[in-house]
């Protein structure tokens, strides 16, 4: 069968753009043979493959499964739309890179959430695999559909097509899941429910179908009820207390062909304290678990060994803000630059960004470099708890010039709370601070090569955040709003980008969604929605057709701001913060008070310390060479 599959396979790629998606046989590739395994999962990432390949999440789980001796991981992704439909003309199933083995076949799907966007590309593979849409229409011979992210900390829109969402860390609750199945089906897989039961006692396993939501004549949620005994009213995320104890891939799957990300990855820690409070990354993440210098060295020197990579990116959610920085991007790039390696920092804040950090990367070759400052006058910044002034983003920009960059990148983001057209006018100053400094550090001559570009976002409010009260700004409101910042933009050396905002209201009403979103996201599905991620295939028109369809008001959800007492559709799962903090922190934003990173100064009292027993890991300077450590292949 699976040779027949293959050939059937083959015989579609020279019809289908990028034929490289579905070819598999990468290297470093894991291929176990199926009959010696007891448990096999599918990753099914929800988009295109060069996405998908370049997310370290995916990479990491790979290896944690692939590791265990009685279980095999294999990947699949979302079909292109030209490849989807020459499958379902020929009869082909979804199937996976290493074996080419339909993905209806394996014990487990495991889709990676990421953001909302992809959630109809989910329902195509799991249309594809052959496996029912709706989780109660599922029978014990059916595959267990699981997923985690970000996202699953509101999966309530996907509630309706999910087994089971991991909220957390998936590292070491993955193997308290497989444990949990191997042992449901040799007690002889009789009743899927039970399953269900025994997963949902795992800290960081969320069961939708044994809960019931109720609401109010209004629309708004009464109240989140379990349906069974012994099943947590609220779910507490899983949380990894050492990053060091943590098995890192140093033998990653390298692409068939180019991917966004195209290059060796080393997480250097996890979680954020900084406190920005339209991140949803920076709560849920908390807080900071930093891997110690010498085995960030360590797991550097094994990637870039075995995958054969010229770029190193040393990656977190804010890396400049990593304990020992400069000595750790200082002593790589020195070490591999004699290898043609470039140690990069992709992840880059402005107040953490320092000419010593701007010297030691990039040393092989100088690219661009982006700056965040997320919000363009001092005075919004304070709003969002982006603690950055006028000076840091100057200072940034000329350390930036002073190391050799001639490309700068600067984010924002638009309609933010209480935005003003002075706080959008100062976005577009921002741009032109640029190219002064530039001359200023270059001469004219040289500052004509200079190149900015001013990016900006609509902003979308995240669960769990400070910013979950807030409403996002009307379409029309956003366009009037970039098209303001565009005024101030006269010199060419000047590219102004901007995110389109429909393709943002979307993302808020997946966002802050509950379960009758999920009617919506079916009926979008079914009217051909697919990789509304992608500006070529996103359909606003309909979208609003397939909300108006399923009686979902976009705007109940978006446009309107919600009272403190309101419960929302994420309050039952919990990454530690508490409700209480969240109201207080959005106070405090409301007054433009600031609030300081609780790594360096007193504890906030967000909570997530005292409920999960964890407190910041800040590991202590200080490097070893090659010849003081034991360099092993991890690699399963």
């Amino acid at each position: 069968m699976a040779g027949t599959l293959r050939d059937r396979i083959e015989r579609l790629l020279p019809r289908v753009s990028k034929p490289a998606r579905y070819t598999g046989g990468e290297w470093n590739a894991v291929v176990k043979d199926h009959s010696k395994v007891a448990l096999k999962v599918a990753w099914t990432f929800p988009d295109a493959y060069e996405v998908g390949m370049s997310h370290l999440g995916s990479l990491i789980m790979y290896h944690q499964i692939n590791r265990r001796e009685d279980a095999c991981c294999e990947r699949a992704y979302a079909p292109w739309t030209d490849m989807e439909a020459a499958m379902r003309a020929e009869g082909i199933p979804l199937f996976t890179l290493e074996s080419w083995t339909p993905v209806g076949e394996f014990d487990i799907i495991a889709f990676p959430l990421l953001y909302e966007l992809t959630y109809t590309n989910l329902l195509t593979c799991l249309d594809l695999a052959g496996v029912p849409l709706l989780a109660a229409d599922r029978t014990e011979a059916h595959p267990l559909v699981i997923a985690g992210g970000p996202c699953a900390f509101n999966c309530e829109p996907l509630a309706p097509f999910l087994d089971v969402a991991v909220l957390g860390d998936g590292e070491e609750v993955i193997h308290e899941i497989l444990d949990a199945f191997k042992a449901w089906r040799d007690e002889g897989r009789k009743d899927r429910r039970a399953l269900l039961r025994r997963l949902a006692r795992i800290t960081g396993c969320y069961v939708p179908g044994l809960y019931e939501v109720s609401y109010n004549p209004d629309g708004t949620i009464r109240d989140y009820r379990p349906t069974e005994p012994g099943v947590p009213a609220v779910v507490d995320r899983a949380t990894v207390k050492d990053l060091d104890t943590i098995d890192f891939p140093t033998r990653p799957v390298v692409p068939n062909t180019q991917i966004v990300f195209d290059r060796a990855q080393v997480e250097v820690f996890r979680g954020c304290t900084r406190g920005c409070r339209f991140c949803h990354a920076g709560y849920i993440t908390r807080p900071v678990r930093e891997r110690s210098p010498e085995i960030v060295q360590k797991l550097a020197r094994e990637v870039v060994r075995n995958t054969g990579y010229s770029e190193l990116s040393l990656v977190s959610l804010s890396t400049a803000d990593y304990t020992d920085v400069q000595q750790t991007v200082s002593r790589l790039s020195d070490e591999l630059q004699c290898q043609g390696v470039n140690v990069t920092l992709p992840s880059t804040r402005v107040d953490a960004f320092s000419v010593a950090v701007a010297d030691a990367v990039n040393k092989v070759r100088k690219g661009s470099i982006t700056l965040a400052p997320e919000g363009g006058s001092a005075r919004i910044r304070r709003v969002i708890n982006k603690t950055v002034s006028d000076r840091d983003i100057r200072e940034a920009m000329r350390a930036a010039f002073r190391s050799g960059y001639r490309a700068v990148k600067l984010y924002f983001i638009l309609g933010l709370p209480t935005e003003t057209d002075a706080d959008l006018q100062a976005i577009a100053e921002k741009g032109q601070w640029a190219l002064e400094i530039a001359e200023e550090e270059l001469g004219r001559q040289e500052a004509r090569k200079v190149r900015v570009t001013i990016s900006v976002s609509v902003f979308v409010p995240k669960p769990h955040t400070p910013f979950q009260f807030e409403p996002q700004v009307t379409l029309e409101e956003a366009r009037r709003r970039q098209q303001y910042i565009k005024r101030f933009l006269k010199d060419r050396r000047i590219e102004y980008k901007y995110h389109e905002s429909d393709v943002s209201h979307i993302e808020a009403l997946l966002s802050l969604g509950d379960r009758r979103v999920a009617d919506a996201i079916l009926r979008a599905w079914q009217m051909g929605a697919r990789f509304d991620g992608w500006n070529e295939h996103f359909d606003y028109g309909l979208w609003l057709r397939a909300c108006a369809e399923s009686g979902v008001d976009v705007a109940f959800y978006t446009y309107r701001k919600k009272g403190y007492g309101e419960r929302f559709a994420w309050d039952h799962l919990s990454p530690g913060i508490s409700r209480e903090w969240l109201i207080d922190d959005h106070r405090r934003a409301m007054a433009e008070l600031e609030v300081e990173d609780c790594r360096w100064e007193n504890c906030d009292n967000c909570g997530v310390c005292m409920s999960y027993n964890v407190l910041p890991t800040l590991k202590p300077a200080g490097f070893v060479g090659e010849e003081e450590i034991a360099v092993t292949d991890s690699a399963g």
